[in-house]
């Protein structure tokens, strides 16, 4: 498996990506986040000293989505990222960043043949009956060509660029580098580095076609018995890390022009089909495709769809549905404290010192939720109104859940296209019913006694481990204590500035003293009114840091 080692880069690399860092602080600015860089004193990373235009924040997610358009398919694939992030980035700039396509010239066939062969060990002409050189689509890490294998059965080749590997690699350690050099300046509430971090882990999977194989076989098992949703045969004897073959599913897209001409009828069954599918998928089976992406959805007529790319897919756990009901329960009794206990189980996390804040945050989020019946609930409202509130107070939220707000929201977003009036969420209703009666169905309470009192003994069972390491690092002196300030980079520069002046006040004041005791003690060679000539470069050197040293006060505005 192709892995991305996620490591700081060394110094000969910080060095040679200095130069690609102020080509995009440029792009940057010529996109018109000019004002960031002097707002934050980063001014040393352009390539020259120059103000950018400062756009409305209106146009800002357009602007962000340009900017990394045109810096490549690495940023793009991060603006990607950064758009399953609505708990860090505003909501017109999540808009604009899930309309990023990662779309690159194709490679040259005889570069793709190559890689092909060496990774199923057999040449085209054994390995298939044919192999179409014309890719059906290409992109950063990989292309896609139509075959077919020996008994006729049409197939799709996703192929890996051979240079992908190596180009996220140096791509990563190049965002790393100037995610530092951010780090804690233009969000301070977000660590850029943990962002980069994470994209990382993202690219990894991504690199791995043998683990998008898995999903679609995990994929497979659970609609084996829904005729609605077909699931495309992978054949493993054709796969690795490099290389995915899987059944070529014969139908137009969600995004092509004959979807969108299909009667109103024929739409509206086409959306039902594919609400039922993610809601199935996510409130039954725990396990759900994450990009349901137009392109990624082929119509095969009479309501019923294929699904296609299967690298990303979200996971969650049996307690994560079982605690979803709770919170909904929760809701609907008026019950604050369980609401606050729901949203802890669940893994969303908040300082004490936020407590009375969440408090009033969800009893005016929910307040028109509270003594209602299930049945009278709105859950697309809830469900948004739960992921708004967690945003609001910025909240830390687990990434299986910011995975499942962005494939709900490109789900209703493609479901409305197709039929505006569908309401998406009477799916959804339905499923929650059945796993409120999961819940309270007597012949679960042994299962959940039984999964509880595993944990509990897991836990106990740490205890004495944990605290006999606690223990050894006191005795042994290697207790560390981690501090990292918030907040300080102001006063930090501040002294900086501070300190250059002192310097620059020092050298101006050494300059002159030297100059005057030269232009008084030196008798020989030229002078000037009853003044060694000797003199005069200290003096002009005084004179010059003494006005560069006032012009600076007066232009930062303080004396």
């Amino acid at each position: 498996m192709p892995v991305v080692q996620m490591r700081h880069p060394g110094l000969i690399t910080r060095m040679r990506n200095l130069e690609r860092i102020r080509e995009i602080s440029a792009v940057a600015v010529r996109h018109g986040f000019g004002y960031l860089f002097e707002r934050h004193h980063l001014v040393g990373l352009l390539p020259r000293r120059r103000r950018g235009r400062h756009h409305p924040s209106a146009q800002r997610g357009e602007h962000i989505r340009e900017m990394l358009d045109e810096l490549g398919p690495t940023f793009v694939k991060f603006g990607q990222l950064l758009s399953t992030r609505p708990d860090i980035i505003p909501p017109d700039i999540v808009q604009e960043l899930v309309k990023l396509q990662d779309r690159v010239a194709p490679l040259d066939f005889a570069v793709i043949r190559p890689v092909v062969e060496a990774e199923i060990g057999l040449s085209l002409e054994r390995a298939f009956e044919s192999f179409d050189p014309d890719p059906l689509a290409s992109a950063s890490i990989g292309q896609v060509h139509g075959a077919v294998l020996p008994g006729g059965r049409k197939v799709v080749v996703k192929v890996q660029r051979p240079e992908a590997p190596k180009q996220v690699k140096k791509d990563v350690e190049l965002l790393m580098q100037f995610a530092e050099l951010i780090e804690g300046r233009i969000v301070p509430s977000v660590s850029t580095v943990d962002l980069v971090r994470e994209f990382s882990r993202s690219i990894d999977r991504e690199l791995d076609y043998v683990l998008e194989a898995r999903n679609a076989m995990r994929f497979s098992d659970h609609f084996e018995d829904d005729e609605s949703v077909l699931i495309p045969v992978v054949y493993p004897r054709y796969c690795t890390t490099r290389v995915l073959t899987i059944e070529r599913l014969e139908g137009p897209t969600l995004n092509t022009s004959e979807v969108a001409a299909l009667p109103l009828d024929e739409r509206r069954t086409l959306a039902e089909t594919m609400s039922s599918c993610w809601f199935k998928q996510i409130l039954r089976d725990g396990f759900f495709h994450a990009d349901p992406h137009p392109a990624n959805i082929v119509y095969l007529g009479r309501g019923k769809i294929g699904l296609l790319d299967f690298g990303m897919a979200g996971s969650l756990r049996a307690d994560d549905l079982e605690e979803g009901t709770r919170l909904v329960l929760y809701v609907m009794r008026s019950d604050i404290a369980g609401i606050k206990r729901s949203l802890k189980r669940l893994g969303v996390q908040w300082s004490p010192a936020a407590d009375e804040l969440v408090s009033q945050a969800i009893e005016e989020a929910f307040a028109r939720y509270f003594g209602a019946s299930l049945r009278n609930i709105d859950m697309r409202s809830l469900f948004r109104q739960v992921f708004e509130v967690v945003y609001s107070l910025q909240l830390r939220l687990p990434t299986r859940f910011l995975i499942l707000d962005k494939a709900v929201l490109t789900l209703e977003g493609v479901i409305s296209q197709l039929y505006p009036d569908l309401n998406l969420f009477e799916t959804a209703s339905r499923y929650s019913r059945e796993l409120k009666r999961n819940l309270t169905d007597p012949r679960k309470v042994p299962v959940r006694l039984q999964r509880y009192a595993a944990e509990y003994a897991q836990i106990m069972s740490e205890y004495p481990l944990q605290l006999h390491d606690l223990l050894e690092e006191l005795r042994s002196g290697a207790l560390e204590i981690k501090y990292r300030h918030t907040g300080l980079e102001d006063v930090i520069h501040r002294l900086d500035m501070l300190t250059n002046r002192l310097v620059v006040a020092l050298v101006s004041i050494a300059l002159g003293g030297t100059g005057t005791a030269v232009g008084i003690l030196v008798e020989g060679g030229p002078h000037l009114a009853g003044l060694s000539a000797w003199g005069l470069p200290g003096f002009a050197g005084s004179l010059f840091f003494g006005a560069w040293l006032i012009y600076a006060i007066l232009r930062s505005g303080r004396l």
